[in-house]
């Protein structure tokens, strides 16, 4: 993907098991990234943070899954963090994605893994004549 923008679209795992398609939310802004999830109970699938290195959980409601991507959307390591916790860097990483705990185990998300990002899907109308 080019030019990432604020939105929703859809996080793909392939595992063993087989393919897990899971509701995402894109935070691309300066705004949104600083937001993250911050003041919400829960989230519904899972939030990308693009680019972003490492997170904190000051703030948040609830412990969250935290997975660290490289640019070719390889996971370089998953962590869990409660409120309260600052995340180390990681060098190579240029995406974060956040759910909440447990969600990442259930999915098959570990180091080494391949995710896929999609945006939504649009239907286009044909032209009018």
């Amino acid at each position: 993907m080019g030019k990432w923008r604020d939105g929703g679209g859809t996080l793909t795992v392939g595992t063993d098991s087989g393919v897990r398609e899971v509701p995402l939310r894109i935070a691309a802004s300066y705004r949104a990234r600083a937001r993250g999830l911050l003041g919400v109970d829960g989230v519904d699938g899972a939030l990308l943070i693009t680019p972003c290195g490492s997170v904190h959980t000051f703030r948040m409601r609830f412990t969250i899954d935290v997975a660290y991507l490289d640019r070719g959307f390889n996971v370089l390591a998953v962590r869990t963090m409660k409120p309260g916790r600052l995340g180390l860097p990681r060098l190579r990483a240029r995406h974060v994605v956040e759910s909440e705990a447990g969600a990442m185990e259930r999915w098959g998300l570990r180091p080494g893994t391949r995710v896929r990002v999609s945006p939504p899907v649009t239907e286009v109308s044909p032209p009018a004549r």
